[in-house]
């Protein structure tokens, strides 16, 4: 599915009525919401699936504007703390997908700031494609602060973690 053809579906979804359209291929997802009646606001969001990485490469550029309302905030909050956190090891996200805290709703979180982790220690599950994912320490060190909310959706690199390593 190329960009123009996401761009008609679209527009035949605002023009339709429908609030939301949900639509998963083999290798892509497309979720879009339109705002309520009388606003021509339109929203998509487009999740390339990691195993068929080469179809939908084109369709980046506009995944980035369809999800950037929502990603302003992390750019702030880690500017300002850039030259602070240069003595920090960032723990980023291996894949796309969901953030979870805990392994489960009724358990502890895997750490919490102040928590002392050693190589391999599991830090936190990404769900994607219904796997959870434990991801694990790379290094040995004290958390200093988690970076994502829990059942966030964060992107491949996204920083998730600080660790000091001292």
């Amino acid at each position: 599915m190329n960009l123009k053809e996401i761009q008609n579906l679209i527009k035949f979804v605002a023009k339709s009525g429908a609030s939301e359209v949900k639509l998963e291929m083999d290798d892509i997802k497309i979720t879009i919401k339109t705002g309520t009646e009388g606003s021509s606001s339109e929203t998509a969001f487009i999740q390339q699936v990691p195993v068929a990485p080469t179809a939908a490469v084109p369709q980046q550029p506009g995944q980035q504007q369809a999800q950037e309302p929502a990603v302003p905030a992390k750019p702030g909050e880690e500017a300002p703390a850039e030259s602070d956190n240069d003595k920090y090891i960032t723990i980023k996200s291996p894949i796309i997908g969901t953030f979870y805290r805990k392994p489960s709703p009724d358990k502890p979180s895997f750490v919490e700031v102040g928590s002392t982790v050693s190589q391999g220690d599991v830090l936190c599950v990404i769900e994607a494609m219904k796997l959870f994912n434990e991801i694990e320490s790379e290094v040995s060190g004290k958390i200093v602060k988690v970076l994502v909310d829990d059942s966030s959706p964060v992107e491949f690199d996204q920083p998730l973690f600080l660790v000091d390593p001292s």
